[in-house]
């Protein structure tokens, strides 16, 4: 076992500089050290009766038989927690838990002599336990680990659920494992919450439950993602991925897609305890939520992402003082998907998009077609520029005039300023006016005109 723990290597590019290649270094990686706190349910109720014995002195020998055969991975540390085992149960004493085997290497003979000397007797604070359980961890880097093993539910109105999604989230350990000891699966909910609840109803479902919290904290578990085209062919790529972890939701592995010369995906190595959303950074994104990942195999997942682009070019662009930025949205939707500065492109998932283009009057492509591994080539007209000469201050604004001689604003001119310089798109306008001095309404001075691209010219107020 003392192979399982490599590093993850992301796909990245060589940096190529003066014809100098210079080497990789992978940026995240997995702990080589995996650390498993048990944490032992000793209340009372483990006397109960089990297949001919009790529950504790099941639990006591299939514990003692696991800790007995993890000796020969040195890159693998063990502790002990124990609730519920201190005092009476008719005292309730919901702070009965000890650390009876702290991490250290090779203690092993230690926890098997404290579990043979165990007898249980009070009641069950797993939430109390597992707040406590956090201090138990030394601080260094490792995969931290706890398999819960219990035969009953929170009995001192603790939250467990609450406690255990709280510490994943400031990283103290990975989502848990929880051993049911001859309950029924009605408990899968109030466990689940906390981690991978195993229903162990027999004896030899405790042992394959066992067995299977050590091969998900051990066993090497790689991924590949193939980004699939409509045609279902993997080539899609050069795209983040982003794995989140699925209880805490916090980003757990981040790489960019890679694909080799032979349009193979690399692999990555991923921890086959979190239960992961992954998230490829297409726009808009595409996510799976709960993805199934097999601990110690090879995981291929296929996700569908096909792309195309867009582009948009406008002469005489830089005539607009702030640029002239297109903004993205899925057909008759109103959330903003992404934003891009003129001249440019984007990459976008097929399907339909409008645009808009922050012109004055503001321009929209509506229910653009985006093509699979095809580029829509969009034009904006070239604008005119329109100096608005006053012989006094005044109140003025600017009205566009459609072919059916509806009207829309555009934009005021600035009252403060007898020159108003405008940049503006090519198309029929009026500007309406008073000036400050003029002694009423009847005053006010309405002038057409049109622009045409590139043109430039002045009109008087």
């Amino acid at each position: 076992m003392s192979d399982f723990f490599k590093y993850i290597f992301l796909a990245a590019a060589f940096a190529f500089s003066a014809g100098r290649v210079y080497a990789q270094t992978p940026q995240q990686r997995l702990p080589e050290k995996t650390r498993i706190l048990f944490l032992l349910d000793g209340s009372g109720s483990m006397l109960a009766k089990w297949e001919k014995t009790h529950r504790i002195v099941v639990a006591k020998k299939l514990l003692t038989d696991f800790v007995d055969s993890l000796r020969s991975d040195q890159n693998l540390e063990l502790a002990l927690r124990v609730y519920g085992h201190q005092y009476d149960r008719r005292l309730k004493r919901c702070d009965d838990t000890k650390l009876e085997a702290p991490f250290a290497k090779d203690n092993h003979d230690n926890i098997i002599k404290i579990l043979k000397n165990l007898g249980p007797k009070g009641t069950t604070p797993i939430a109390y336990a597992l707040e406590q359980a956090a201090n138990d961890f030394p601080k260094d880097a490792a995969r931290n680990i706890i398999i819960i093993i219990t035969d009953g539910i929170e009995s001192c109105d603790g939250d467990p659920c609450a406690v255990s999604l709280a510490l994943q989230k400031k990283g103290i350990f990975l989502k848990p494992f929880i051993i049911g000891i001859g309950m029924n699966k009605k408990f899968e909910e109030q466990f689940g919450c906390m981690g991978s609840f195993y229903d162990a109803a027999n004896i030899n479902e405790f042992r394959q439950a066992l067995d299977k919290a050590l091969f998900q904290s051990l066993g090497k578990t790689t991924v590949s993602i193939e980004l699939l085209d409509l045609d279902n062919q993997p080539k899609e790529t050069n795209v983040n991925i982003s794995f989140i972890n699925h209880f805490t939701q916090t980003s757990a592995f981040e790489f960019v897609h890679y694909r080799d010369g032979l349009g193979k995906p690399d692999s990555v190595e991923i921890d086959p305890v979190l239960s992961y959303d992954i998230i490829v950074n297409t726009i808009p994104p595409v996510r799976r939520n709960n993805v199934d990942i097999t601990a110690g195999k090879h995981n291929v997942l296929k996700i569908k992402t096909p792309q195309g682009k867009v582009g948009i070019s406008q002469p005489g662009h830089t005539e607009y003082a702030n640029g002239v930025l297109a903004i993205i949205r899925k057909t008759n939707e109103n959330e903003i998907l992404t934003t891009f500065n003129l001249p440019g492109e984007e990459k976008l998932l097929v399907g339909g998009y409008d645009i808009e283009c922050t012109t004055l009057p503001r321009r929209i492509f509506k229910s653009i077609k985006i093509n699979q591994s095809e580029k829509t080539a969009l034009n904006l007209a070239q604008p005119g520029v329109v100096n608005f000469v006053a012989t006094s201050l005044g109140i003025g604004s600017i009205y566009e005039i459609y072919e059916d001689g509806s009207q829309k604003w555009v934009i005021n001119l600035n009252p403060k300023k007898l020159r108003n310089t405008i940049t503006i798109q090519p198309g029929k306008y009026k500007v309406v006016f008073r000036s400050e001095k003029a002694k009423g309404s009847k005053f006010t001075n309405i002038k057409e005109f049109e622009i045409n691209s590139g043109s430039s010219f002045n009109i008087t107020l």
